[in-house]
């Protein structure tokens, strides 16, 4: 199973998913005896870069974020100590 093919969500593998959709349209019968099974690996292949490249940001994001939630935390520590 692959997710939805839509162009827009997985644009590095654009080229494949086209190729991919005209194959199942020129093979309609083949593509059940392994037409297609190539550019179905190919895209495979394409979808789990894109995702670790997809974790990668996201994780950098996180520490981004956590690195502000933590600075903010002491921040309003040191003013509420000092406030008392």
């Amino acid at each position: 199973m692959h997710p939805p093919l839509t162009l827009h969500k997985h644009p590095m593998c654009a080229d494949i998913i086209e190729q991919f959709q005209k194959c199942h349209i020129e093979h309609p019968i083949a593509k059940f005896f392994g037409e297609c099974t190539d550019l179905k690996i190919k895209l495979d292949r394409c979808f789990r870069e894109e995702k670790a490249l997809k974790r990668k940001a996201n994780f950098e994001e996180s520490k981004k974020l956590k690195e502000q939630l933590l600075a903010f935390r002491k921040e309003n520590a040191a003013t509420a100590s000092s406030a008392q």
